[in-house]
């Protein structure tokens, strides 16, 4: 009896004739990432032990009288000792009042309660369906890339839907299957902060960012739309460097094949009931109709969702956009269940909001952890001294701004590769990298969309996420000794073009000077 390993044929190896080739040096750091990754607490515990980490720093700097010169206000502020009473009667005293104000929250769970109308009605999946059921042979890897960006509106459901319709939406035109899942899996995790559409992610990340940027600026609010435009480019230029890629680099491998007795009745289909079709169109004509009525309502400067002299920067309209976007969300949802029959009673949709609230629990969780973390590290003062400190130390480096920004880049890469939750990676950065560059002029927004390149970049090649491991087993139906070397050697080729490609774009991006959303200048 022989003992099967990864990446093992299956033969005996006695009788085999020569070794296998040895896998390139990247895709074998990929089980000592896997082991070190494995080794981190989960994410609500981390983020209470660098709570008593900081403490503990506080404690020492407090002793040692750091201060700082602010340079908004030109106060001296000096390290507060977290271990102190003070520091104790903070913490205790504040504790509900720093959960319930934390700036995602709120903004969040308006968010996902639209979003889940659209997607527990089936709306979301049978667009996805739909949008790649009926493209041809030439354009079917744009087709699935760019949906896989558009997908994210799902949040991780997109991973569910669309990585096993990628493979049979190539498999329908006589394309591998193999490559059909890379591409929407890779789509999806190294493009997933592009989306043309606003999703929950906007809101958590600018929520983050408005705390970071608060260090500095009291005052400061950085919009859930405040990368919009970015991302709207960012989501095209990536379909396009997929459907680059992987036609002049992974066609051209010669192991696409998949296995000649793949069971494949279990994955799917591409297939839309008349219904479903039918509540597809419907709702894509409310969400244009209501759009239409929207800008209606907007066109007079004396429109009461413009702000003083008719501004739409600064507008109710902007202000409530987490609002307008759960609406809408919940308009096409509930118009096309109503014509699918997913839903068939007003009591319907709060059940379905329900169900999206229950989806976001454990991110409701890891929010009171993380939102205490903020709060101590905004008391403590902590982030003053390092972020004054860092800016003054660039300046005095003379280094140009744009290799500050490849540094910023290739460290949170890095550091994606072992913490793939964007909200916990960047609750721990922004705190420093928003108003340390904020201090050099450069705005919270462009920081976040930087961010962005850095949270997705890297995260199709890691098997610390867990989609990886999920893509990994759409790939084995397939291809039955599919390893996590396998999937790594094809999305590695389109993450690396992927970064490269995105980063060059946020470079040009910033040196034209467009901004990057509504009322979001880049510099």
């Amino acid at each position: 009896m022989t003992t099967r390993i990864p990446g093992d044929t299956g033969t005996d190896a006695a009788a085999a004739p020569a070794a296998e080739p040895r896998l390139p040096l990247i895709i074998r750091a990929m089980g000592g990432i896997e082991r070190v990754g494995n080794a981190l607490p989960h994410p609500f515990w981390l983020f209470w032990i660098l709570s008593g980490i900081l403490a503990v720093a506080s404690a020492v700097l407090a002793g040692m009288g750091v201060s700082v010169v602010s340079p908004s206000d030109g106060k001296t502020v000096t390290v507060q000792n977290l271990l102190s009473g003070d520091g104790l009667a903070m913490a205790v005293s504040t504790m509900v009042s720093n959960f319930a104000t934390f700036p995602p929250m709120a903004t969040i769970v308006v968010v996902i309660m639209g979003v889940a109308v659209a997607e527990r009605s089936g709306f979301l999946a049978a667009l996805m369906r739909m949008s790649v059921s009926r493209v041809s042979a030439s354009w079917v890897v744009f087709a699935v890339a760019f949906a896989g960006t558009v997908a994210h509106v799902a949040s991780a459901a997109a991973y569910i839907i669309l990585v096993p319709l990628g493979g049979l939406a190539f498999r329908a035109v006589g394309r591998s299957p193999i490559l059909g899942v890379v591409v929407a899996y890779t789509a999806i995790a190294s493009g997933y902060d592009a989306s043309p559409v606003p999703t929950p992610n906007d809101a958590i990340f600018a929520g983050i960012t408005t705390a970071a940027a608060r260090i500095v600026d009291p005052d400061a609010y950085v919009s859930p739309l405040s990368n919009w435009f970015f991302n709207i480019a960012s989501s095209l230029v990536l379909a396009v460097v997929i459907t680059l890629v992987t036609k002049f680099v992974l066609s051209k491998r010669p192991d696409l094949d998949a296995d000649p007795d793949a069971d494949l009745e279990d994955i799917g289909s591409l297939h839309l009931s008349d219904a479903e079709r039918s509540g597809v169109r419907q709702a894509l004509a409310a969400l244009l109709a209501a759009l239409v009525v929207l800008t209606l309502v907007m066109l007079p400067v004396s429109s009461p969702l413009r702000g003083d002299g008719g501004s739409i920067v600064d507008s109710p309209l902007l202000d409530g956009i987490a609002a307008v976007v759960a609406l809408l969300f919940g308009l096409v949802g509930i118009v096309y269940g109503r014509r699918a029959g997913t839903v068939t009673k007003a009591g319907d949709v709060p059940n379905l909001m329900l169900q999206g609230i229950k989806q976001m629990a454990p991110v409701l969780v890891l929010f009171f952890a993380i939102a205490q973390f903020l709060a101590y590290f905004d008391w403590s003062h902590i982030g003053d001294v390092v972020a004054v400190e860092a800016a003054e130390a660039l300046k005095a480096s003379g280094a140009h701004i744009v290799v500050v920004f490849l540094l910023v880049l290739v460290l949170l890469t890095l550091v994606n590769i072992l913490v793939t939750s964007g909200s916990a990676m960047w609750a721990v950065a922004a705190p420093v990298i928003v108003p340390m560059l904020m201090l050099v002029a450069v705005p919270p927004e462009t920081t976040q969309a930087l961010f962005r390149i850095a949270d997705s970049g890297s995260t199709a090649i890691t098997p610390m996420s867990p989609y990886f491991v999920m893509a990994l087993g759409f790939l084995q139906r397939y291809r039955r000794s599919a390893g996590i070397g396998t999937l790594a050697s094809y999305t590695l080729p389109l993450a690396i073009a992927m970064t490269v490609v995105w980063t060059l774009l946020f470079l040009a991006w910033w040196w034209i000077g467009i901004p990057l959303g509504p009322g979001a200048p880049v510099r």
